[in-house]
């Protein structure tokens, strides 16, 4: 494993941003222990700590290049258990406002394995490290700082029915996800209160799982067919064929709340602007009953904006930024973020300033996108900056212009698949597309 930058780092949190984070301490410190409160090596099923971890979750195709960079033969793995996987721009159906975007080749490999299936593999490699350590059942129950607060020095947890104990670290990574308690132990150590973004939504998405084969499948061997909402449309879907079931997410915004019984749920699909869905499911066996979950609002903590931040800690993941999940950017975001950590850590032990500084401008991206087409609703409370509207403006635009055109298909889905900066839309061969076709 070459040089070490310390004996022990110690990761909160054990879903897929810990997991990564592992997976880049494990090549720079002597050991490293992830804690979680859940049972992290029972059957691939969702989790207690993961509430939305029943509904369709969607890996972009930077998350997918990152994830092969990291576990090479990742997909091929996926593929071998029946994983779906195809590509972004032909194996999905992608509608706006009703009407579906041309079909291209993009290159962009979708892999549709469902969260639960993916953290699982994903841990199964990190174990296979031989120097990370999962603790299972174990409660977090606060961060340990030096004599005068400027270094975290370890974490105090306790294991259900045990007494609690004290891991010293070298370093510890917060990737706990939306309920993070950094901020409060920050302010409990003396540090000025973390500055913090929000764009408040209110969406509700409900999942209900059906058993296959289905009596009409539009999707055949494709992967889904989705539905986006926008301020025009404003329910939206994911309908999806999964390992070993069909699935469908249905959204609501500004309060909307796609219902949790069944004659309602297939009510609420047959609103929907694709009626090929309804037809789909609405004579198939559902499995189960329908699960909600209920988005408040986007949460961007801006730890690059503190004056003073201690050394030994590092924050990644939703503990970071929550991003709207309907936009399917969280896990890639968090693949993004550890292969930067990878970088960091090539330098010697990671200085807090410059890596937050660095994890903002990956945030950036899609924060832009996902917060940005947000404020597109009217009704969505959050900052609007010039950038925001014009691009509120325009991408409706595009993606009108891409029913007929590959090309802006293909310029789409990049962006939105986190591989090309959003500024890729605005290039003049692009734009001068847009324009030809409003013509």
């Amino acid at each position: 494993m070459g040089n070490h930058h310390g004996e022990h780092a110690v990761v909160l949190g054990g879903s897929i941003a810990g997991s990564l984070a592992a997976r880049m301490l494990a090549q720079a410190y002597r050991k490293v222990t992830v804690i979680d409160r859940d049972d992290l090596s029972g059957p691939a099923g969702p989790r207690q700590a993961i509430p939305q971890g029943h509904h369709i979750h969607a890996l972009l195709a930077r998350g997918q290049q990152i994830l092969e960079e990291l576990f090479p033969g990742f997909t091929d793995e996926l593929v071998s258990i029946g994983v779906p996987v195809g590509d972004f721009g032909t194996s999905l159906s992608w509608y706006f406002n009703g009407r579906m975007i041309q079909k291209a080749e993009t290159g962009l490999i979708c892999v549709a394995a469902g969260r639960p299936l993916l953290e699982a593999r994903i841990r199964g490699r990190v174990r296979a490290l031989g120097n990370v350590e999962f603790r299972e059942h174990t409660d977090i129950v606060g961060l340990v700082a030096s004599p005068d607060r400027s270094r975290i020095t370890g974490v105090r947890v306790q294991r259900r029915g045990e007494d609690e104990v004290t891991l010293t670290a070298d370093l510890v990574v917060d990737a706990t996800g939306r309920g993070s308690r950094t901020p409060r132990w920050l302010q409990e150590f003396g540090y000025p209160q973390v500055p913090e973004e929000r764009v408040k939504m209110d969406l509700t998405y409900t999942t209900l799982d059906f058993k296959g084969p289905l009596p009409f499948d539009p999707i055949g061997g494709d992967i889904a067919l989705l539905p986006v909402a926008t301020p025009a449309m404003r329910r939206g879907a994911i309908f999806a064929r999964m390992p070993d079931r069909y699935s469908v997410s249905l959204t609501g915004i500004l309060g909307d709340r796609p219902p949790t019984d069944i004659e309602g749920f297939l009510a609420y699909v047959q609103s929907l602007p694709v009626p090929e869905i309804y037809k789909a499911v609405r004579d198939a066996e559902p499995m189960g009953e329908p699960m909600s979950f209920r988005f408040p609002a986007s949460v961007r903590q801006h730890y690059e904006r503190l004056a003073r931040f201690p050394d030994g800690l590092l924050v990644m993941g939703d503990a970071a930024c929550v991003f709207n999940p309907v936009y399917g950017q969280g896990m890639t975001v968090a693949a993004i973020a550890a292969r930067m950590l990878g970088e960091h850590l090539r330098s010697g032990p990671p200085v807090p300033a410059a890596f937050f500084r660095d994890l903002s401008k990956i945030i950036d991206a899609p924060w832009d996108m996902s917060a940005g087409a947000d404020l597109g609703f009217p009704e969505v409370q959050g900052r609007r900056t010039l950038k925001t509207r014009m691009g509120n403006l325009f991408i409706p635009r595009l993606q009108a212009a891409a029913v007929n055109d590959g090309v802006l298909t293909t310029a789409f889905l990049r962006a939105a698949g986190l591989v090309d900066p959003p500024d890729a839309l605005m290039r003049p061969n692009i734009i001068r597309r847009v324009l030809r076709a409003k013509r």
